[in-house]
Formats: structure tokens, C-alpha cells, sequence
């Protein structure tokens, strides 16, 4: 295999700040490996406790891509935004985080990422709703990029551009995670007639279909989407509400689930192939199936 030995940066934000960012700031958080988008402790811990994977934002065709959900905890912007979704104005309300979900069966149905609660000035629970925060999985390998930049951090760090190198993977990050999380937790949330808001980047919700609209009081779920826009006094990145969408509980998972079809014309040229192959190369006197569905 040939690698292309172009060279370029991978890596959007490590420990908080872009590698442009040559502060004592982004010094210190770097040497301590501190997390500055409110980890439950002040470290990193992405990856592993004792040595984290300390990227919260790759690189993709330019624009950073948030990798670590921890980073959208950024001035817990995603907790006020759901809340305005959630409940009125005027509400008593907090957020609890890492909530376990049952099923009928007391079987876990796996873990609310926020559950936003409102209560009376009794302090007593009047009403509730999810928060969803899902980042990109990434297909490749980040970890030797970070670690070759954590021994020489330079504003010039770039990574030979090879098969391994490090991109985000949208379908996984769908099909293996935000799907079933909405189909499963979501469902149960549906089914007592609760809100629920996802928050995710802009670029991530632009990959799947075009999920059906509805007005914001008819509802079920808000998707938040967000971007990382950079600050130039800060050099910094800073998580920007781009855009809400509102749409039904079930028209957006089944619009997000049922795939739309190639043509059948060329899934039968494909299995026509490998009979060829199967019977050592004969082709068929008779029409074939595409010969058939097209006269």
C-alpha cells in the first residue's frame, strides 16, 4: 500500500486549547493534564485515568471536530439550552448527571448522560427530561499523534498523512451509538411523555437523513447542534450554538433507521458475479434477472 507522505495536523485541542495556543495557560493545563470543560474531577480522564487521551477536538478538512463529550460541557451551555427546551421560563430546575435507566423488567436499559429536574419551591420534583450528549468516534489512531506532540509541543506539530490517520467516523458513531441510545433510552423517555434534548456538532447531524420538522411546542426531542468556533483574543475555541431542530419522537427515529435502498439492478449484478465465479466462469443462456426486471 502506498501512503501519502503529505504531512498535516490532526489534532483540534489537546488538554482544552489548540496547539497554536502557546500560553502558560495552555502550558499548565497540558503539564498537569487538567480538563477545563467541567470533568467530574480536574483532570483528564479520557481513555485512561493515569495517562488520558488528552485531544478534545481533532482536525477534519480544517474545522475541529469534538471527539470527547466532556467537551461540551463547556459554561454548561448544553444544560441551560435544554432546559429552555424542557421547561418554562420561569421553572426551578438542576441537572444530575449519570442517571441509570430501567427497564420494565429491571434490566438496565443503560445510563442518562443528564436528567434535567424541576421541583417546587417545597423542593419537591414536579417534572423531568433527558439530555443526550453524544461526540464523534474517530477511526484511526490519535494516540500516537498526541503523544508525539506531548514530548515536543510546537504550533507547527503535523503527522504524516497515512491509511491510520486519525478521522472522524460518523457512521459508527451513529449506527453503534446515537441510534440505539435514542431507540432504547429514548423510547422508555417517549413512552412517559417526557422531553429530551440531544446535543451534538452541527457537522455530525448533517450526516444523517433529513429527519422531519415540527414546531417547538409539538416536539419530542430538541437537537441542539453545536460548532467550535475560534476566538482569535483568546485563541481559543469557543462551543457555539449553531442551530435547534425540533422534530417527533417517531417520524426522526424511524426516518434515522430505515435506510434508503440502492438499486436492485445493481445488487443482482453483484450476486450474478459471484455465480459466474461459482459455476467457473459459464454465463447463462437464459435472460438474466436484470434482463427480466427491465423488459
Amino acid at each position: 500500500m502506498t501512503i501519502d507522505t503529505k504531512k498535516t495536523n490532526p489534532i483540534g485541542e489537546v488538554f482544552g486549547f489548540p496547539i497554536l495556543n502557546t500560553s502558560t495557560k495552555a502550558k499548565r493545563y497540558r503539564d498537569k493534564k487538567l480538563c477545563p470543560f467541567n470533568n467530574k474531577v480536574p483532570n483528564c480522564t479520557k481513555d485512561k485515568a493515569n495517562d488520558p487521551l488528552g485531544v478534545c477536538s481533532v482536525l477534519h478538512e480544517g474545522n475541529p471536530v469534538i471527539t470527547c463529550p466532556t467537551r461540551f460541557r463547556e459554561d454548561w451551555i448544553i444544560i441551560d439550552n435544554a432546559a429552555k427546551f424542557a421547561f418554562s421560563e420561569k421553572t426551578n430546575w438542576t441537572s444530575i448527571s449519570e442517571i441509570k435507566l430501567l427497564d420494565k423488567n429491571g434490566q438496565s436499559a443503560g445510563n442518562i448522560d443528564f436528567v434535567l429536574v424541576a421541583y417546587n419551591d417545597k423542593g419537591q420534583l414536579i417534572d423531568f427530561a433527558s439530555l443526550e450528549v453524544q461526540g464523534v468516534y474517530i477511526s484511526g489512531n490519535l494516540r500516537n499523534p498526541f503523544e508525539s506532540f506531548i514530548k515536543r509541543p510546537s504550533s507547527k506539530f503535523d503527522w504524516p498523512n497515512g491509511y491510520n490517520f486519525p478521522k472522524p467516523d460518523y457512521l459508527s458513531s451513529s449506527r453503534k451509538r446515537l441510534i440505539p441510545q435514542m431507540l432504547y433510552k429514548g423510547g422508555i423517555f417517549k413512552s412517559w411523555n417526557k422531553k429530551q434534548s440531544v446535543a451534538l456538532q452541527k457537522s455530525f447531524f448533517e450526516t444523517l437523513p433529513t429527519l422531519p420538522t415540527v414546531d417547538k411546542k409539538k416536539a419530542d426531542i430538541a437537537w441542539f447542534l453545536y460548532d467550535l468556533v475560534y476566538n482569535v483574543e483568546t485563541k481559543t475555541y469557543d462551543l457555539t450554538l449553531s442551530e435547534t431542530v425540533y422534530t417527533e419522537f417517531e417520524p426522526a427515529l424511524l426516518k434515522v433507521t430505515t435506510p434508503e435502498p440502492g438499486k436492485i439492478t445493481d445488487f443482482i449484478e453483484v450476486l450474478q458475479s459471484r455465480l459466474d465465479e461459482r459455476l467457473e466462469g459459464t454465463s447463462p443462456d437464459n435472460p438474466t434477472l436484470n434482463e427480466i426486471i427491465s423488459s
